[in-house]
């Protein structure tokens, strides 16, 4: 993810330890024998382990892993944070009774090496709900990321599958039908309203079954052997087996379609084009026949693909040219992919 670093101020950092050694000194002055020089050494020392502290368990913030972070607590890393602090708290407290050493080092100790673990427990807690808390706003905002570009893939797609050349053209060709009364203007008709229908029906699904994209493309395909007669030939040759799987709807279409936009199709040079699996993946490929004059292209076609196959189930379409032929591979989505 593209996000910014975790980090805690150093202004919390720093305040926050100077206001837990002036608390720790409170005991101190409501003492009868008040030692201002005791105080100020008492708060000195939880000053200073409150800020190794911090720094500590803020420089291990990066080892956690989103598996961490999606387990809860880590129980190692808090006994390590504990045991480290110990022996800091244990310099601390050698430091003091060097610099006080009338005082008994016992209890002393016993109280510094309790505060200690306390300070301890506390930071470590407070770092980790607020890193938890920063991962999930992470997740939240990359989810938020990834549907918004869903979005966008899918608004691209709807514009392309209702594309207003492709609809001029089909009245067109309808127009001429009916004018000549063709005897399959009415089946135009049909395959027409049956492909728009398609497209409203599928335009909010990510996935839809095979057999369901091959009707939408036989559609498609007999509208334009209206307009194109024998310069255009389709065949598909999938085991049925296949039908169940899944693709994003209008996929075959839109890479029909580009074959279309980029190649020469005419009676005396016929367009050919074939579906066919292999292995785990369907083909989409076509003679190369490049129009002389290329059409204007931004590549948004199989790029929108290309994401929505990395959305679903992070795999890439793969494009092969060579210098008779140009194919598109498409993973074949299963029902058991657990996505």
């Amino acid at each position: 993810m593209n996000t910014k670093a975790f980090k805690i101020s150093n202004w919390i950092v720093w305040l926050s330890s100077f206001f837990l050694g002036v608390l720790m000194s409170v005991p101190k002055v409501a003492e009868s024998h008040f030692n201002p020089y005791e105080a100020a050494v008492n708060s000195l020392i939880t000053f200073l382990f409150a800020i190794f502290i911090w720094y500590y368990n803020i420089y291990t913030l990066p080892v956690y892993s989103s598996r961490d972070v999606a387990s809860g607590l880590s129980v190692v890393r808090l006994v390590k944070s504990l045991l480290i602090g110990m022996a800091m708290m244990f310099i601390l407290a050698c430091a003091q009774q060097y610099i006080l050493s009338h005082l008994d080092f016992g209890p002393v100790m016993l109280m510094i090496e309790v505060r200690g673990i306390l300070i301890n427990l506390t930071f470590y807690m407070f770092l980790h709900l607020v890193y938890q808390s920063y991962q999930n706003q992470q997740v939240a905002i990359e989810l938020e990321r990834t549907k918004t570009d869903n979005m966008g893939a899918q608004y691209e797609l709807v514009k392309q599958q209702v594309n207003p050349h492709f609809l001029f053209n089909s009245l067109n060709t309808l127009k001429y039908m009916v004018e000549s009364h063709d005897a399959h203007a009415e089946d135009f008709i049909l395959k027409l309203s049956d492909f728009y229908r398609f497209t409203l029906e599928s335009r909010k699904l990510n996935l839809i079954k095979l057999s369901e994209e091959l009707e939408i493309l036989q559609s498609y395909v007999f509208l334009l052997k209206a307009r194109f007669e024998e310069g255009f030939a389709l065949n598909i040759d999938i085991d049925k087996a296949l039908y169940a799987s899944f693709i994003p709807p209008f996929t075959l279409q839109l890479l029909v379609e580009n074959c279309i936009k980029h190649n020469v199709v005419s009676l005396h040079r016929p367009l050919h084009i074939r579906v066919y699996a292999e292995r785990d993946e369907l083909v989409v490929e076509n003679a190369l026949q490049l129009k002389r004059t290329p059409e204007a292209s931004t590549g948004m076609g199989l790029e929108n693909i290309n994401q929505r196959y990395i959305h679903l189930i992070n795999k890439k379409i793969e494009i092969k040219v060579s210098e008779t032929t140009f194919s598109i591979k498409l993973p074949i989505i299963h029902e058991n992919s657990n996505h």
